[in-house]
């Protein structure tokens, strides 16, 4: 049922925040703070969303 619920949120995009926590502690922590969840997943609708969306 574990593996359920972690593939589940895989899918979903619920443990995207997670990821970005760990790419940001190891990559940037000495820089600027990270993104609240609230923010981070405004970013991400943003950079899914804007731009040319079209197969041609």
């Amino acid at each position: 049922m574990l593996c359920l619920q972690s593939c589940w949120r895989h899918l979903n995009g619920d443990a995207a925040y997670e990821r970005y926590l760990l790419h940001w502690q190891e990559h940037h922590a000495e820089q600027l703070p990270p993104l609240s969840r609230k923010a981070f997943f405004a970013a991400e609708t943003q950079r899914k969303w804007n731009g040319i969306k079209r197969c041609c």
